[in-house]
């Protein structure tokens, strides 16, 4: 039977640790790397939780898109969420895996590819490609591709809205009366908007943007934010669907619980 250190090998294969942003933490939070996996639970936060869900099923790992622990704990008192979980963890014997920029700054296999693809992009390529990483612009962040045909810009809303199961898009002044050129990032992505500017995208589909970044538009192009977990939720099937492919031998299984710390009313 596969160990936590093999599914860890091969995740790293597809997103090497070195590709992550620098204030992340990606990698294994906590857990022994020896263990036997018995099953997996893919989720995008390891929350509290989760980990009871975990327990509940007898997945002794846990794989998340968002690492649970961002900088150094210096007491485990269990006084917030962060100390709970992994307080829990531990002491189920549970090991928690973090993929998380890393993830999203490989083209194959990535974020950002797996949005392209449920909107239906064709020719795309790394937004913002790092030159000390990338080896023909494979790696970095964000994405841009075309459109088969271009769509009245309403008529994309509406099919994005449809295709990414939105509950709602904040998007500033509609300035294109058609859609073709897709710029996207999933999470955070307000730092790659003149990029997407220069590369001529129509709209800059992102999440986390504040009240006066929407001004940065400056009416060259359509900033639609669309939530982060909403950006993001597709990370769990394409994290399945990459461990069912490498591993027959245990089960992985895709979180039933919504972790977004966001509701709409």
């Amino acid at each position: 039977m596969p160990q936590v250190k093999d599914v860890i090998q091969y995740l790293e294969t597809i997103a090497p640790l070195e590709y992550q942003e620098s204030y992340d933490n990606a990698g294994l939070i906590v857990g022994n790397r020896d263990a036997t996996v018995v099953s997996v639970l893919l989720c995008l936060d390891s929350t509290e939780a989760v980990i009871d869900e975990a327990i509940a099923q007898g997945s002794n790992l846990v794989i998340a898109h968002h690492p649970i622990v961002f900088s150094g704990l210096k007491q485990f008192t269990g006084k917030n969420y962060i100390e709970r979980v992994i307080i829990k963890a531990i002491k189920n014997d549970i090991a928690i895996y973090a993929i998380h920029t890393n993830l999203d700054n490989v083209y194959q296999n990535g974020v950002n590819k797996r949005i392209c693809d449920i909107l239906g992009l064709e020719n795309t390529q790394i937004l913002s490609a790092n030159p000390a990483l990338s080896q023909e612009g494979d790696i970095g962040a964000g994405m841009i591709g075309n459109l088969p045909s271009p769509m009245i810009t309403k008529d994309f809303l509406l099919s994005l809205k449809d295709k990414m199961s939105l509950n709602v898009i904040k998007h500033t002044k509609l300035t294109a009366e058609k859609i073709t050129r897709v710029a996207v990032c999933g999470g955070s992505g307000s730092l790659l908007l003149d990029q997407a500017i220069a590369q001529k995208a129509d709209i800059f589909i992102t999440s986390d943007y504040k009240y006066h970044q929407f001004f940065d538009a400056n009416d060259q192009i359509i900033i639609a934010d669309i939530g982060h977990y909403e950006s993001e939720f597709y990370t769990i099937e394409l994290l399945q669907e990459l461990i069912r492919k490498k591993f027959s031998n245990f089960a992985a299984h895709c979180t039933k619980i919504s972790t977004n710390p966001v509701n709409y009313l």
